[in-house]
């Protein structure tokens, strides 16, 4: 299979195993049983991502900070979901997420979403990288590319979203060369539409590629009659529990 093309750093090496990264829940309003469910003690996650309002909205919200804040009283760290729109979103607009995500949220990092790839949109990347720190300087910054950006990338945030889309293109994906210059706790994956007799074969994917922090999901963004598709993120996969408990007792070989 395309995803064994050559040997991974094993997971236990670095010291950090296999852990669930939520790319976006609904709002607790919508979704209260799944935001009880994140806080669970024993669930091996690594972050929650906070979307408010396609970011932080334009005004506190007290049942996302009230939700919020009960993760980070269980250890949960919290991220910020702020859209880069692929470099289309100015500095000045990001930068105002992230101060309001902060202020009135009180995050542990961010996720810069739909993050540019390319070499030449690195130089501003790495700049906004740099405020996002000076934001808050113990920031966990994820940018969340979606696809293997320019290797200079992984240099300037803790991780890289090498992956995010749907399971009949991530069974047969192949990892970049040069990710394994990096331990697996610095990748993630996103995938959606993974049928639950796939889930192993899915998790086996993730480490022989080199992701540490992943999300499967059995939801798709494919909705007949919509002419947008659907957010597959925002509810927990069916198979929660189970996806929880292979998880947290380590991915088979």
């Amino acid at each position: 299979m395309p995803y064994l093309t050559r040997t991974r750093q094993d997971h236990t090496a670095t010291g950090l195993g296999t852990g669930l990264g939520v790319p976006g829940v609904a709002h607790p309003l919508l979704a209260p049983d799944e935001w009880n469910r994140l806080g669970r003690p024993g669930t091996p996650l690594h972050w929650v991502v906070l979307n408010v309002a396609d970011g932080p909205g334009v005004q506190p919200d007290p049942h996302c900070l009230e939700a919020a804040g009960r993760l980070r009283n269980a250890g949960v760290r919290v991220l910020g979901h702020i859209d880069a729109a692929y470099g289309l979103r100015g500095f000045g607009e990001i930068v105002s997420d992230a101060h309001r995500f902060h202020d009135w949220y009180r995050v542990d990092g961010f996720l810069l979403d739909r993050c540019p790839a390319g070499r030449e949109d690195l130089p501003e990347v790495r700049r906004t990288v740099a405020t996002l720190r000076v934001i808050n300087e113990d920031a966990h910054v994820v940018l969340g590319h979606g696809t293997h950006p320019y290797p200079g990338y992984a240099e300037h945030a803790d991780q890289l979203v090498t992956y995010s889309g749907p399971w009949s293109d991530y069974r047969w994906s192949q990892v970049a060369e040069w990710t394994a210059d990096h331990p697996p706790e610095r990748f993630c994956h996103f995938v959606h539409g993974v049928p639950r007799p796939h889930l192993e074969e899915a998790l086996r994917i993730a480490r022989w590629q080199g992701a540490g922090t992943i999300y499967f999901t059995d939801h798709s963004d494919r909705v007949s009659g919509r002419a947008r598709p659907a957010d597959p993120w925002g509810p927990l996969p069916g198979y929660w529990d189970d996806i929880v408990s292979r998880v947290g007792t380590g991915v088979s070989e």
